[in-house]
C-alpha cells in the first residue's frame, strides 16, 4: 500500500511541533546534531538530561509507531559499509556546517536565518550530488 506522502506528512508536522515546543518551553534552537554533539564532547554537561531525554525520544518513538502501525517500506542499502560512510560524512558535514537538518532547515527557515537558508540549500546540493554519484554512477546504492 503506498502511503509515502502520508508518513512523510505526519514526520514533517511532528518535527515542526517538536521544534515548535522546543523553542518555546527552552528558548533554544531544536538542532539534533548539537544536542547530540553535546553529549558527545562534554559541552552539554548541565543538559544532559534534556539531551538524552530528547535523543531517547527521537530513537524509540519510531520504533513504537512502526510497532503500532507498521513500519514503511523503505529503500535504504543492506550494504553496511556505505551506511557507515553515509553516516560518517553525514556528522562531518552537520559540524562543517554547524548544524543539521532540524536546526537549519526546520529551525532556521522557519526564523528567516540567511545562515539557515544558506546552509539548507547548500546541504540539498550535496543530497542530490550524492545520489547522482552514489546511485547513477557508481550504482552502489
Amino acid at each position: 500500500m503506498e502511503q509515502s506522502w502520508v508518513y512523510g506528512l505526519l514526520g514533517g508536522l511532528t518535527i515542526g511541533g517538536a521544534a515548535s515546543v522546543y523553542l518555546l518551553m527552552n528558548g533554544r534552537i531544536m538542532g539534533a546534531s548539537g544536542i547530540l554533539g553535546g553529549l558527545v564532547d562534554g559541552s552539554g554537561r548541565n543538559t544532559w538530561r534534556e539531551r538524552a531525554t530528547f535523543l531517547l525520544g527521537l530513537i524509540a518513538v519510531p520504533g513504537l509507531v512502526a510497532l503500532m502501525i507498521g513500519a514503511p517500506e523503505t529503500h535504504i542499502t543492506s550494504n553496511a559499509w556505505i551506511l557507515i560512510s553515509a553516516g560518517i560524512l553525514v556528522g562531518l558535514g552537520t559540524r562543517f556546517a554547524r548544524g543539521c537538518t532540524s536546526g537549519h532547515g526546520v529551525c532556521g527557515i522557519s526564523r528567516l536565518s540567511l545562515r539557515g537558508m544558506v546552509a539548507t540549500v547548500f546541504y540539498l546540493l550535496a543530497g542530490g550530488l550524492s545520489i547522482v554519484v552514489f546511485k547513477h554512477i557508481l550504482g552502489v546504492i
